[in-house]
């Protein structure tokens, strides 16, 4: 974990802090986890909205500045980005995702989505996923997804990988009694 090594001394200090200057401490470190995974997917081509806003971020060098905690990611739009495994790290101290889409993302693999289906906090907010053009994916990375028990919404779309679409959706709909799944992989 990227920020797990940091937040270990961090965790010592807010120990040492009076009740106040906890709560500010930790919405320093919640503001950091937004700005890191902001600058990640930004730089790797992927657009971010922020909870409360309309518009999408895709401007790295536009990043918004304001007060600690106002930017706080609901949506992540990947289409056609470069975001990999290797950072999802990034993913892990965002709580306000409610909304992913990964289209056309060449590097989105089974590993991915067994990540994003073991980040605890996307375990509680995600509610709908689109997985649209993604080579990569395979049964065995659409399964994994069981572990979003909030998932409302799922969309699979132009998965080649993907080869037993019955079996996968059967074994998801059990999983996740209240999903809507919609697949288009024919």
């Amino acid at each position: 974990m990227l920020l797990g090594r940091a937040a270990q001394p961090a965790r010592c200090l807010s120990e040492r802090l009076s009740p106040c200057a906890r709560r500010r401490f930790w919405g320093w470190l919640n503001a950091v986890f937004n700005k890191a995974a902001s600058e990640w997917l930004l730089r790797c081509g992927a657009l971010v909205r922020y909870q409360g806003y309309e518009k999408w971020q895709q401007d790295y060098n536009g990043l918004p500045t304001g007060p600690l905690g106002k930017y706080k990611i609901e949506a992540i739009n990947a289409t056609e980005s470069c975001i990999m495994y290797r950072g999802f790290d990034y993913l892990d101290g965002l709580e306000h995702v409610s909304e992913i889409k990964l289209r056309k993302c060449i590097y989105i693999q089974d590993e991915c989505l067994q990540r994003i289906s073991e980040t605890k906090n996307l375990q509680k907010s995600l509610l709908r996923l689109k997985i649209i053009s993604c080579g990569n994916v395979t049964d065995k990375g659409v399964i994994a997804l069981h572990k979003l028990t909030n998932l409302e919404y799922l969309y699979l779309s132009d998965l080649p990988g993907i080869r037993q679409k019955e079996t996968t959706a059967r074994i998801l709909q059990q999983a996740l009694p209240n999903l809507e799944l919609e697949l288009d992989l024919d």
